[in-house]
């Protein structure tokens, strides 16, 4: 575990003051007096992550040039925009847990965590604005719609009794990479980067976040306390990932196929998805998605290497392996 905070220690230098100072603003913008939303938001609050996605932001913008008061409001927003999202996902999921804590559906109830998601979703619009820049506010309301989109067609591919990769990309495309892009190019944006330097940085995005899914996804078969969650929880949810769809597409068998249509329908018993979880490892699943994965490490390596060597630029592919090499 050493290893990796270490890593996050090493990302985190070239901004370590930008992100005290990320923090700061985003617990301002979520300041009410409504005694309900209150509770929520710091229940929300008390699992913070490892702010993946603001120190993102933030060293691209400083890949690029000098943060201003448009990147903090950039970096709020996003952050803002995907707390809403999440929250709204775990009532979509009937999740119970998020990062190993009752989600705010399971702490208050579906009623309030919608409209609390709904209160975030217009603070990050508030943020936004804050930014003054139409290009900035555009690549986040594109993102607001990118989030919903791919929550939908992931509800709609679980009815559909096919198991499509394609299907698999454009979901992850749309939720995750897509968030990981916005927070390059809106960073990238803050500092009015070159054109061209604004489509690099959306590229090293979408690559980053290619990366952090498909990692996510091949945690899901491996038992892992410290994850806080047990295996084939994305499979009790109907959901089947990289791993799975590559072993169910690539060996004809039947047993695995009507399994994998049960879980499609939520009918799968807990053995069973243990069962296909085995079978996804046993046919090459694990391998196929990790090399996936390096793949688009490789891209996004490619891309920063013309760049000037710089402590942030060795930030941005710390960050890089972090996110391929990460145990949570």
């Amino acid at each position: 575990m050493s290893h990796s905070m270490d890593k996050l220690a090493q990302i985190k230098a070239p901004i370590s003051g930008e992100l005290v100072l990320f923090k700061r603003l985003f617990d301002e913008s979520l300041c009410t007096s409504n005694e309900l939303l209150n509770g929520a938001v710091v229940h929300i609050r008390q699992k913070q992550g490892k702010m993946m996605r603001p120190m993102l932001l933030l060293l691209t913008a400083r890949l690029f040039g000098t943060i201003a008061s448009a990147t903090y409001h950039a970096a709020v927003s996003l952050e803002l925009l995907h707390t809403a999202s999440l929250v709204h996902d775990d009532v979509v999921d009937e999740s119970s847990e998020r990062r190993g804590q009752p989600s705010v559906n399971a702490a208050y109830n579906n009623k309030v965590a919608v409209l609390v998601g709904d209160y975030l979703l217009a603070t990050s619009l508030a943020q936004v604005s804050r930014t003054e820049r139409h290009a900035i506010i555009d690549v986040i309301s594109r993102l607001g719609q990118q989030l919903s989109e791919g929550e939908l067609i992931q509800l709609s591919n679980v009815s559909k009794a096919q198991f499509s990769e394609s299907s698999y990309f454009d979901v992850i495309s749309k939720k995750t990479a897509a968030l990981f892009a916005a927070c390059t190019e809106a960073g990238a944006l803050s500092v009015c980067a070159t054109d061209e330097n604004v489509l690099l940085a959306r590229s090293v995005g979408e690559g980053i976040g290619l990366c952090f899914q498909i990692r996510d996804d091949i945690f899901d078969y491996y038992d892992d306390v410290q994850i806080g969650k047990p295996t084939g929880n994305d499979m009790l949810e109907g959901k089947l990932t990289l791993p799975a769809l590559y072993a169910l597409n690539s060996t004809p068998d039947e047993e695995a196929h009507r399994l994998a249509l049960r879980v499609k329908q939520g009918t799968a018993t807990p053995n069973e998805i243990a069962w296909l979880i085995e079978f996804s490892k046993q046919h090459g699943g694990i391998l196929y998605a990790t090399n996936t994965m390096f793949r688009q490490r490789d891209k996004v390596r490619s891309l920063l290497e013309p760049l000037p060597d710089t402590d942030v630029k060795q930030a941005l592919l710390n960050y890089l392996d972090y996110v391929v090499e990460r145990e949570i």
